[in-house]
């Protein structure tokens, strides 16, 4: 049933983003959009953020960026999350604002890398009241008091705006809410992508990357010998103190680490 329903989700997904590829339905998803939230213009250019983490580790956020309703992934950015300690959505969401909004440009001269950083005309987080609450003290903090911003949550599809109790709730066939979706989804894939990198890598570390004195070269003799930490663990120390570059001080260090 889990598989099922990714599977339904995903193709979902795809043929939202065929829909949206027709640019007279994403510039009327826009206006649709622009005037459900009360936007003072059509947002041409919009900026979604969505927060991973795996029981609190490993924490990453994500920025994608739709520009006339059609993502830009060269504009995409993502945040390892330096700051918070623990799954803390609310305090990850802050961390990943405050650094990109510092690098905010408001003008259309500069350098290739610093335009990709141009102000938004809308900001979407992906999460509720608390999220958005969260998200509205950095921009404030920065500053950036008008640039809206708003939060979608997932299990009902509100979009919650700062200054208003009740959520908005947009039709289900409505063509606003294919493109939030698409938003949504689009930075949940992109902060998952990148989750799911970083404990690949984490999970792939040998035991020997702790050990002081075992650089590359060292650590891949040891496993061109050996094959494992574990069989250089098992190992008589005459045997690891014989391979190339090892000897008998750096042997005894290697197995004292590996045992202990």
């Amino acid at each position: 049933m889990a598989l099922a329903e990714r599977n339904a989700t995903e193709t979902l997904a795809r043929e939202h983003a065929r829909w949206l590829a027709d640019q007279g339905k994403t510039l009327a998803a826009l206006e649709e959009l622009a005037e459900a939230l009360a936007l003072p213009a059509v947002p041409l250019r919009i900026e979604c953020y969505d927060i991973s983490n795996f029981q609190g580790a490993q924490s990453v956020g994500s920025m994608v960026v739709f520009e006339e309703g059609r993502p830009r992934t060269g504009e995409y950015r993502r945040f390892r999350i330096k700051d918070v300690k623990g799954a803390n959505d609310f305090a990850s969401h802050q961390e990943v604002l405050r650094r990109r909004f510092k690098r905010a440009r408001t003008g259309e001269e500069g350098k290739e890398e610093e335009l990709r950083w141009l102000l938004p005309d809308l900001v979407v987080i992906d999460g509720g009241k608390g999220q958005l609450s969260a998200a509205k003290v950095v921009l404030d903090e920065l500053g950036y008091h008008d640039l809206a911003v708003v939060g979608i949550a997932k299990e009902r599809e509100e979009i919650f705006l700062p200054d208003r109790d009740d959520p908005v709730l947009l039709p289900t066939t409505s063509a606003a809410l294919y493109l939030m979706q698409r938003l949504r989804d689009e930075a949940h894939r992109f902060a998952v992508t990148y989750h799911r990198s970083l404990r690949a890598r984490a999970a792939t570390r040998s035991a020997f990357d702790d050990l002081p004195g075992v650089g590359p070269k060292r650590r891949a003799a040891l496993l061109r010998v050996f094959g494992s930490a574990r069989r250089v663990r098992e190992a008589p120390l005459e045997q690891v103190a014989a391979v190339p570059g090892i000897g008998p001080a750096l042997a005894a260090k290697i197995k004292a680490g590996l045992e202990g």
